[in-house]
C-alpha cells in the first residue's frame, strides 16, 4: 500500500486551520489518522477599569470581569466537556485533588472523537469551571490549579 503524502499534508493543514487535535480520513480500505497534542496554560490577571473617571456610576455585575488567580488549563478544541471517561465512572479530577502535569483532567468530545485534555502543570485543583456535559469553546478555562 502506498500512502499519499498529499492527503497527510492536507489533514495536517486542517488541524492547524480549525484548531483540531485529531482528524481521521477513510477511503475504501485506507484509514489515515493525524493527531497532535495542543494544550495551553496561562497565568492572567485582569485589570478592572476605574469607572469614576469615565462618568459611569453603575456597572452591571455581568460586565465586570472575574479575576482569576492560579494556573488555568484551557480547552484545546470546541466540543462537549466530560468529567469522567463514561457515565457513572469516577471523575478525572475533584476540587482539592493534587494532579501532575500530563494527568487527564477532562475529555472534550468533538465530532464523535473523545479528546483527553492533559494538565499542563502540577498543582492542586482549585476550581472546575465547566459542568459535566457542558459545551466548551477553544481556549475556554476548564480548570484552575493552585
Amino acid at each position: 500500500m502506498k500512502i499519499d503524502k498529499k492527503i497527510i499534508k492536507e489533514l495536517t493543514d486542517y488541524l492547524k486551520e480549525f484548531n483540531l487535535t485529531e482528524i481521521e480520513y477513510t477511503e475504501k480500505d485506507t484509514k489515515i489518522k493525524v493527531s497532535k497534542s495542543n494544550s495551553s496554560v496561562s497565568n492572567q490577571s485582569i485589570n478592572i477599569p476605574n469607572t469614576s473617571s469615565t462618568g459611569i456610576n453603575k456597572i452591571a455585575s455581568e460586565d465586570v470581569p472575574k479575576i482569576i488567580s492560579g494556573t488555568q488549563v484551557t480547552s484545546p478544541i470546541i466540543g462537549t466537556a466530560y468529567h469522567s471517561p463514561e457515565p457513572g465512572a469516577k471523575k478525572f479530577v475533584e476540587v482539592g485533588k493534587k494532579i501532575k502535569k500530563g494527568d487527564t483532567v477532562m475529555i472534550v468530545e468533538a465530532m464523535k472523537t473523545m479528546n483527553h485534555v492533559p494538565s499542563t502543570a502540577d498543582g492542586v485543583v482549585k476550581e472546575i469551571c465547566v459542568e459535566d456535559g457542558q459545551p466548551v469553546e477553544f481556549g475556554q478555562t476548564i480548570i484552575i490549579l493552585d
